[in-house]
């Protein structure tokens, strides 16, 4: 019988904000690990970018004393790939910025993951004159250059629907990154389900090109196909196995 994956960090993700687009398949194909498929909503190929702050975290069950607390903003697409007679669903990244050099070190020689370091900030703030409305938001900073994503939200966060397109993007229990000697990692992310709130107001202000690559500037450039906010958990990430590929 195969050992179990450890746990290789924990952590609670709060105030998550998922703004999502219709992207190229073309252009999400070229980051493809070997043995993972492009996955689709209603025919539709998604990339999302997600801003999210950890608190409490703990790698190999350790607190990090001055890494603890802090954003992040990554930019994913979403995959599958089948195994044991059934679909794995999960994300492959394309970047993930996070404000601390360390966090980013740690990450890019465990997984392989694209990380990269630069100012993140995290807000959530009450909009004046609004009730009970809020404003959650995240900025990050490239080149000197800030760049901000928020959406407002209201009331309590309600559970996915089965089968909704909420689900469709925050229930995802797996990664996948490619490897330099062209393996596929394969990592497990475990949390219970979310409560969502359906956000208005979405706000994308982004030097894409800068920050991401020419080729999702047309992606990321319009109005967002979804976008919501996600209440969060306790999470595990475990470490990652490198599967046998059919």
């Amino acid at each position: 019988m195969p050992s179990q994956p450890t746990p290789f960090l924990t952590a609670n993700w709060r105030d998550l904000v998922l703004l999502s687009y219709e992207a190229d398949p073309g252009v999400l194909a070229r980051y493809l690990p070997r043995g993972v498929e492009l996955d689709t909503w209603e025919g539709k190929h998604l990339i999302s970018i997600v801003g999210l702050h950890f608190r409490d975290t703990r790698v190999l069950g350790i607190p990090l004393p001055l890494y603890r607390s802090y954003p992040q903003v990554n930019l994913r697409f979403y995959v599958r790939r089948r195994a044991e007679e059934q679909w794995r669903r999960g994300v492959v990244f394309i970047k993930q910025i996070v404000p601390h050099q360390l966090i980013a070190m740690v990450a890019r020689l465990a997984y392989q993951e694209k990380f990269a370091f630069a100012p993140v900030r995290h807000s959530v703030e009450s909009v004046p004159d609004s009730g009970n409305v809020r404003r959650v938001s995240y900025q990050w900073s490239s080149r000197q250059e800030w760049n901000r994503m928020s959406v407002s939200v209201s009331g309590e966060p309600e559970l996915s629907g089965e089968g909704s397109l909420q689900e469709y993007i925050a229930e995802r229990y797996y990664g996948y990154n490619q490897q330099r000697n062209g393996s596929t990692l394969e990592y497990r992310v475990a949390h219970p389900r979310w409560r969502i709130w359906c956000a208005s107001n979405p706000e994308l202000s982004c030097n894409v090109a800068k920050v991401y690559g020419t080729e999702f500037a047309e992606s990321l450039g319009g109005q967002p196909f979804s976008a919501f906010a996600a209440e969060g958990s306790g999470v595990t990430v475990y470490q990652g196995v490198i599967p046998t590929l059919h």
